[in-house]
């Protein structure tokens, strides 16, 4: 039990923060296959390889940007669909697994950006299925345009308007997102519409709860102020928290690298003979917390 321990801490570290190297004699895994073809911080439409993360649960994005595809009998849902560019290869890499865009019935977001959100309108038109997000990412969906509230208004690009969506709570949304089993978990603050999204993946009775959690980074424009918006501010504050408090057995973030999607395929494939630890989710939103807690100084300081 303590060797386990020890392995499970030892590739958690970068969850943690820290950079101390695994303790010599405990065994590494092969690279995976994502690993093999993706560097960390990747290329927003470099493609790589769709791969079955656990259960019903798939990574069909590129390798700078995530796209989460969660399989039942009777349709799929698919979470973010990357650039608008890079929805071309979410496309292929859904069909590259045997799957039919034609069967998603429900695509989710994570935060209104042109990068995790830019190719939503190909994606509604080869599948035909619903946009269901935030009613902030929703607005910016449907208009193309960046929110003004945005911490990163006047810096991004536009993106094609969605033909339709509907906020996460209205009419029949709660049911379509509840027939795949997956829970909405608001987290404004790296956008007003930033939201998380967690499920149960199964292999067979053998279930773990997936939390796709969104960017808690605190990036904005060179004229932006975190602490000049203090409504704002205190709805961020909220959102690591729900993520620390989240059950989390597996932690997929948007930008892959920033949950170390690496760490939590080795620790998978590793499970069975060294259980999953607990810490991810906490981990991350701590990490995160702590760096707006540093931008915070740091506009105090510049006052």
């Amino acid at each position: 039990m303590f060797a386990r321990s020890l392995f499970a801490l030892a590739l958690a570290a970068p969850l943690l923060g820290t950079t101390e190297p695994p303790q010599v004699g405990i065994a590494v895994p092969p690279k995976h296959v994502w690993a093999q073809a993706c560097d960390d911080w990747d290329e927003w439409e470099k493609p790589g390889p769709p791969f079955r993360i656990f259960g019903n649960t798939y990574y069909v994005g590129t390798c700078g940007i995530a796209s989460i595809l969660i399989t039942t009998d009777d349709g799929h849902a698919l979470i973010d669909s990357g650039t608008e560019a890079g929805a071309d290869i979410v496309l292929a890499n859904i069909r590259a697994l045997g799957f039919d865009p034609k069967d998603v019935k429900v695509l989710l977001a994570s935060h209104e950006h042109f990068d995790h959100v830019g190719g939503m309108a190909k994606l509604q038109r080869e599948t035909g299925a619903t946009v269901i997000a935030s009613e902030a990412a929703v607005g910016v969906m449907l208009s193309g345009q960046t929110d003004p509230d945005d911490p990163q208004y006047g810096t991004l690009e536009p993106m094609e308007p969605i033909a339709e969506g509907m906020p996460y709570f209205w009419g029949d949304a709660p049911y379509r997102i509840d027939y795949f089993g997956i829970r909405p978990i608001d987290t404004p603050g790296h956008t007003s519409g930033a939201m998380s999204w967690s499920w149960e993946a199964c292999d067979e009775d053998d279930c773990l709860t997936v939390v796709y959690a969104d960017s808690l980074s605190a990036v904005s424009s060179d004229s932006y102020r975190f602490s000049d918006h203090k409504d704002y501010l205190g709805k961020f504050l909220k959102s690591f928290d729900s993520i620390a408090e989240a059950r989390c057995d597996v932690l997929l973030t948007p930008h892959p690298t920033g949950g170390n999607l690496n760490l939590t395929m080795s620790l998978l494939e590793r499970r069975k003979l060294d259980g999953m630890p607990d810490f991810a989710c906490r981990g991350y939103a701590q990490k995160q917390k702590q760096a707006l807690s540093l931008r915070l100084a740091k506009e105090a300081a510049a006052k």
